[in-house]
């Protein structure tokens, strides 16, 4: 039986191969020319569009059938990561008990190509008497769709990329577009920033670097090497084997911070020929170490110790007491590097 991870790849001759490529071309040529058509497009009604959304209280409702009901669900996902709550609802299914998911608070976003959906358009009057704005995106003014809606934001393009100019394309790539652009201008009007975007992603790579502080990842309380600056040189050896750090921090009574001691310090002491038995943790330390802030990002941790060289860092509270440490190992496992 032939393994399918080293089968051949199917392969065209070099006509057809030419003409897939030339497809493509074409293809990227029309939707580009779509895209950039609607900046010729827009005006004031965009402009309303987002001061309306603006003012509401509830949610965005985004509806839109068949391929433009896949770029809805597509839009309300973007509207909602970026600081505008939205969700999708399917207009077959509006009819048949999800229409209860609007309120006069909200305001519904209708997508279609030719503006004559006929599940958007049966639901519209029950919408209207609700109370709910409607903002229409699809390529006729004169459509029922848009004549229904407070606005409408003109998503028209000359033609589909389908050479058939049947299977929506252009037309799909463009309400994309004017979704994309409807969710930014709305993101810079609210002032929405990088921790505002992983407040909602605190699952993926940028909500971790911009929402994981030091405190949440350090190594603490027992699992915490600290010792007395006037402790043996053995007992601070045992005390990093056994807390596993690769440091020791030098700590007064008080909890001060005065030192550190780490593997790379026993190595030079070592190569040094040092009688090291007789020494004191004071003796070999380090004197006033690179220390960061509880509360600082984990990703300020990750700066300082690239920019000092150094794979672990002491972690202070604001009396400059020692509350932990973290080293790289500790922030890769938190997935921040």
């Amino acid at each position: 039986m032939p393994d399918p991870l080293h089968t051949a790849p199917a392969s065209l001759n070099p006509q057809a191969a030419a003409r897939a490529l030339a497809m493509a071309r074409a293809t990227f040529d029309i939707e580009a020319a779509a895209v950039i058509g609607l900046k010729e497009q827009i005006g004031e009604s965009f402009v309303q569009a987002v001061a309306m959304v603006l003012a509401i209280k509830g949610r965005v409702v985004v509806m839109g059938m068949g391929k433009s009901g896949h770029v809805g669900r597509k839009i309300a996902a973007t509207l909602s990561s970026t600081g505008t709550p939205a969700l999708f609802v399917h207009p077959g299914e509006a009819s048949h008990g999800d229409l209860g998911m609007v309120t006069p608070q909200d305001l519904v976003l209708m997508i279609s190509n030719s503006g004559e959906s006929d599940e958007i358009n049966a639901i519209v009057p029950v919408l209207k008497r609700l109370g709910t704005p409607l903002i229409a995106m699809c390529s006729s003014g004169q459509s029922s769709m848009a004549q229904y809606a407070r606005i409408w934001l003109n998503t028209g393009v000359a033609k589909e990329a389908c050479p058939l100019n049947l299977a929506p394309t252009a037309s799909t790539t463009a309400q994309l577009a004017m979704g994309d652009a409807l969710a930014l201008a709305l993101l810079e009007a609210r002032g929405f920033q990088a921790e505002d975007f992983a407040r909602s992603h605190p699952g993926g790579a940028l909500g971790r670097r911009l929402l994981t502080h030091v405190s949440d990842v350090m190594r603490k309380g027992d699992a915490l090497p600290r010792i007395g600056p006037n402790a043996g040189f053995s007992e601070l050896m045992r005390e990093m084997s056994n807390k596993g750090l690769g440091a020791a921090a030098i700590v007064e009574d008080t909890g001060e911070v005065v030192g550190i001691f780490t593997d790379g310090d026993l190595r030079r002491l070592v190569e040094k020929g040092l009688d090291l038995r007789a020494m004191t943790a004071r003796d070999v330390m380090q004197a006033q170490p690179v220390t960061i802030d509880e509360h600082a990002l984990a990703v300020e941790a990750v700066d300082l110790m690239e920019a000092r060289r150094i794979t672990s860092v002491l972690v202070v509270d604001a009396q400059g007491r020692l509350c932990g440490a973290v080293n790289t190992n500790d922030l890769m496992r938190a997935k921040v590097i």
